[in-house]
């Protein structure tokens, strides 16, 4: 076995890898940007080499310095994560030259499948299933055209050497193509160094599901079952869970069979997932297609721990050692379900754009011990408060039981999320006997998990959870798009929740007023806080009774138990259903967050609301006439001049921001009338780039 495990990569799956390195006895080197110089896998790692700036490209990227640092450790093995250099053929076979184990597939493998165009060729000669389209390379934006044309719209164009949802474009017809095709090319070019592309059929109604496989160095390869990966924005996953509502035994061990075919072709080892899309629109099951192979460990891969109980990172690195695996395929369980909530810096309010800064606050949900031992987990393991665990393996019971709850991160209160990087933040991860208790435990969750400082999409995944097509599990690639046409504002709330949100802010409010009257009783005066309120919960008003521990909220009674102490950051409500709601304090009452929206409540005793002013609500000002950086970014192409005539929909410029080109529209028609910003400068969040008249 290794002695010493450099991992070529960062944040949260840095920390993954050595906490198994860890609990296998093997020693750990990071590698670190400057901007990185303080993260938690640097402090977690025994050794750790500075490799250069903050740009992924002078530091991460630069496999020459990861050599080194692996040479001047003495590291005998190099885990490259994903993502960097995890699928760089060059890379592996640098580490093979340079006599360091890569705990990954061989070099010929990566190639084969690091093509998207040749990979689809493979899975053909393999007898694997895969969607129609043009594999060959593509001149101009005209053939491109063309051929889309002749393929039938919609159409996917997709960058050869793409991955992680970057350098795709959907396209419905033709004008689409020319707006994105050389879009595609340059995002393909920006983020893999290749910027070729290749067009496919869009299969309608369409679930992403992939197949996990592991492999060894002595012909045995085993699939793992599938995860399904279909809700997505702009072709980013945000939700995975493992098993698919939508696959039968039947549709699994056929995608298994074909998936494994595809690897013996290619001579794999290791772990890998090949990515399949699945028509939703065929009850059959058999309409499943090849679109490519990942030759490395996926960002989702926990939910396929959690149902099998095995660790797939000391599975590599056994692998990378020579070792056989110790198992078969009929060996490989199948136990309960688990979903994965990837935890983003970003804004939902704002369309989804990315967000940086400083984390002022960051406490994650307290989470279980793992099923397959210590070390699966970044961060405090401890159980959930008000829940047993389980220990594994053991059957799964019918019914609802206890849950699991695991948070994946490399970021700590204080930290910086970087523009220079990926903005996920962690993954939050749930297990449990049922799919419906593995979602409640993943709204549970969420409303425990607290971050302040950049926007986060906490809220919105809360709602994807709470979403009755969700929970039914008809769902599509397509989903976010369809259930939020207009964008996110928020989970809708119901009667139920509002009434305790009521509840809590005058339970607030009430022991606030009894903190300060006990300071005021050192002098001699004591007086009973009010027992009647009213609380104005979004606008609407509801009379609170809060009486010796009973409360009632419009003359009903409410059968929970509100645990707060003045001061804190959040209450716990205990009752059919806990729920844990944060409270931010205002000048005019309070900000309550649960089950995925904010609310504000203003909360005043019941004898002197009839007498208080109503809150006057603010116009917002009219922005309309100015293009506006949505996000800190670069100005890559400014279209217009002052001067130019817009129509509402026009493309004005393009914003890079954290590897993606984002298109600024005109929000209505008008004339430039200034312009004042230039392709090239760096924006921040909210600047004016131009101003219409």
């Amino acid at each position: 076995m290794f002695k010493k495990i450099l991992v070529a990569n960062r944040g949260e799956i840095a920390c993954r890898v050595f906490r198994t390195a860890k609990k296998m006895g093997i020693a750990t080197v990071a590698v670190y940007s400057d901007a990185d110089a303080r993260s938690p896998h640097v402090l977690m790692a025994d050794e750790a080499v500075r490799l250069g700036p903050a740009p992924a490209a002078d530091s991460y990227l630069k496999a020459e310095l990861i050599l080194a640092a692996a040479k001047a450790t003495g590291a005998d093995c190099i885990h490259p994560g994903y993502g960097f250099l995890s699928e760089r053929e060059s890379f592996a076979k640098a580490c093979a030259e340079a006599g360091i184990a890569f705990v990954g597939p061989p070099p010929n493998a990566i190639a084969a499948m690091g093509d998207k165009i040749e990979s689809k060729k493979l899975a053909k000669q393999a007898g694997v299933n895969v969607v129609p389209g043009y594999l060959g390379e593509i001149a101009d934006t005209d053939e491109a055209v063309r051929i889309a044309a002749d393929i039938g719209f919609p159409v996917m164009m997709k960058a050869s050497a793409g991955g992680g949802g970057k350098g795709m474009r959907l396209a419905w017809s033709e004008q689409d193509v020319r707006d994105g095709f050389e879009a595609t090319k340059r995002e393909g070019l920006a983020s893999f160094g290749d910027d070729r592309v290749f067009i496919e059929k869009f299969i309608e109604s369409p679930r992403h599901i992939e197949i996990q496989l592991l492999g060894d160095q002595h012909g045995n390869i085993v699939y793992l079952n599938e995860r399904e990966c279909s809700i997505q924005r702009r072709h980013q996953k945000v939700v995975e869970e493992a098993p698919s509502p939508f696959v039968t035994p039947k549709m699994r061990k056929a995608m298994g069979e074909q998936a494994v075919a595809l690897a013996r072709a290619v001579g794999y080892y290791s772990a890998g997932t090949v990515e399949l899309i699945v028509s939703g629109a065929d009850t059959t099951g058999e309409s499943f297609y090849f679109l490519e192979m990942n030759t490395r460990l996926q960002v989702e891969h926990p939910v396929t721990e959690e149902i099998t109980g095995l660790d797939l990172v000391e599975q590599m690195i056994r692998v990378a050692a020579g070792e056989k695996l110790s198992f078969g395929q009929d060996d490989v369980r199948l136990d309960g379900w688990s979903i994965e909530n990837r935890v983003y810096a970003e804004d939902p309010y704002r369309g989804f754009l990315p967000s940086i800064g400083r984390l002022v606050r960051y406490a994650p949900p307290a989470q279980s011990p793992s099923p397959s031992g210590e070390g699966l987990g970044v961060g405090n393991v401890s159980p959930r408060p008000g829940r047993a665990d389980r220990p594994h393996p053991n059957p799964s019971p019918e019914g609802e039981g206890p849950v699991r709850v695991r948070v994946d991160d490399g970021v700590r209160e204080g930290g910086e999320v970087s523009m220079f990087y990926d903005p996920m933040i962690a993954k939050l991860v749930t297990w449990a006997p049922t799919r419906e208790a593995a979602i409640d435990a993943q709204v549970a969750a969420l409303d425990d998990f607290a971050i302040e400082g950049p926007g986060t999409n906490l809220h919105f995944l809360s709602a994807l959870m709470q979403h009755p097509r969700f929970r039914s599990g008809n769902i599509t690639t397509g989903f976010i798009a369809e259930e939020y046409p207009e964008g996110f504002h928020g989970a809708p709330a119901t009667p139920a929740l509002l009434a305790t949100l009521a509840a809590v802010g005058a339970v607030a409010a009430q022991a606030q007023v009894t903190r300060a009257r006990l300071v005021d009783g050192q002098l001699g005066h004591v007086l009973s806080a009010p027992a009647d309120w009213v609380a104005r919960v979004d606008g609407q008003d509801h009379a609170v009774t809060v009486r010796d521990g009973a409360i009632t909220v419009d003359g009903a009674a409410l059968d929970v138990t509100i645990d707060y102490t003045p001061g804190a950051r959040s209450a716990r409500v205990a009752g059919d259903d806990t729920v844990t709601v944060a409270i931010r304090k205002g000048r005019d009452g309070f900000t309550l967050t649960a089950r995925g929206a904010s609310h504000k409540v203003r909360v005043l005793p019941a004898h002197v609301a009839p007498y208080a002013a109503h809150l006057i609500e603010k116009v917002p000002p009219d922005l309309s006439k100015f293009l506006i950086a949505p996000m800190p970014g670069l100005l890559v192409r400014l279209d217009v001049a002052k001067g130019d005539r817009v129509e509402a929909g026009q493309a004005l410029a393009v914003v890079e921001a954290m590897k993606m080109e984002n298109i600024l529209r005109a929000e209505k028609a008008g004339t430039v009338a200034a312009v004042e910003a230039r392709a090239g400068d760096s924006l921040a969040v909210d600047q004016v780039i131009l101003e219409l008249e």
